[in-house]
């Protein structure tokens, strides 16, 4: 069984550039990437300083340069089991078979979008039916857009949205918005559109209409959702990280959870990190990381010391 100081699940953004910090510490590190990263449908990525317009592809394969360049191995695969063995880290099982053991964990395993059930829609998903304003709105700026209702929250949604276009419209089922919702609505002229949505029209690979069950077609050139999150959590549950109310890994500071050794960065546990955000949590654990790793490091010291064995 080969052992590491770290074990780090995931290679996105958050666990390459936690492995990134972590070898240039010194230190061993292991990355499982299952190679399905959530961002993989989009042609490119927004709002990282320096790498604005790249495809997210590129930058994992410029990180895994990066961190095997240092030391560290990255090996294809999931961890399908993890055990907390106390004071002695984790006993990792992998999908392969292999067995790993570690003094730390870091787990970076994101989280998956939930859509309505809509024909056509998933197919679209991060062409241009779009999650994230501030990621996408300026390619499809000043064009027909459309925000999906997804609860109660879409009407706040569609308010950001309206900063890219002023052709908005948001289609709502019956009876869903107050008073309040349609005076805002229509103080900055987003159209509304009440009723079932029945599918996605779709021509020449360009997504031209919604249409509604009632057989009226509304012409959009791109759709924003707001999709309901769902963390990959399972390896955080099964080895009993608690988690709060919406199912959550409950965090301390530079991503602690309360399981001693165990730590968690990116969408894993912050539903809105963007890549830059991911990727700035995962350095910040992997200082932490570090700093706990030195602390077990100065015991062992200690202890070896005391009973004569050599520095």
């Amino acid at each position: 069984m080969n052992t590491y100081d770290v074990l780090v699940i995931g290679g996105g953004a958050a666990g390459l550039s936690a492995s990134l910090v972590l070898s240039r510490a010194r230190r061993n590190v292991l990355v499982v990437d299952a190679g399905s990263p959530r961002n993989a449908p989009a042609a490119n990525m927004h709002g990282f300083l320096s790498r604005d317009g790249m495809p997210p592809a590129e930058l994992l394969t410029a990180g895994r340069e990066e961190v095997t360049g240092y030391g560290a191995t990255i090996t294809a695969g999931t961890v399908t089991e993890l055990v907390h063995c106390g004071p002695s880290g984790f006993h990792a099982l992998l999908d392969d078979g292999q067995r790993v053991k570690a003094r730390k964990v870091l787990v970076t395993t994101g989280l998956r979008d939930e859509l309505p059930d809509i024909p056509g829609l998933a197919q679209r998903w991060a062409k241009d039916v779009l999650h994230c304003p501030y990621c996408h709105g300026w390619e499809v700026r000043d064009q027909q857009l459309g925000v999906l209702w997804n609860g109660p929250e879409s009407v706040r949604y569609a308010q950001i949205v309206r900063q890219w276009t002023h052709d908005l419209v948001l289609v709502a089922p019956e009876d869903t918005l107050t008073p309040a919702d349609r005076c805002q609505l229509v103080a900055r002229a987003i159209g509304v559109v009440e009723g079932l949505v029945d599918r996605i029209v779709v021509q020449d690979d360009q997504l031209t209409a919604i249409a509604m069950v009632d057989g009226r077609h509304i012409p959009r050139q791109a759709l924003f959702i707001p999709p309901r999150f769902v963390p990959n959590h399972a390896l955080l549950t099964g080895v009993g990280c608690d988690l709060d109310e919406q199912g959550w890994a409950v965090t301390g500071p530079n991503g602690t959870t309360s399981v001693s050794g165990l730590w968690v960065a990116g969408n894993v546990t912050n539903a809105r990190a963007q890549v830059i955000t991911a990727a700035g949590e995962g350095s910040a654990a992997a200082i932490a990381i570090n700093t706990d790793l030195v602390g077990d490091d100065v015991r062992t010291a200690v202890v070896h010391f005391n009973q004569g064995f050599p520095v």
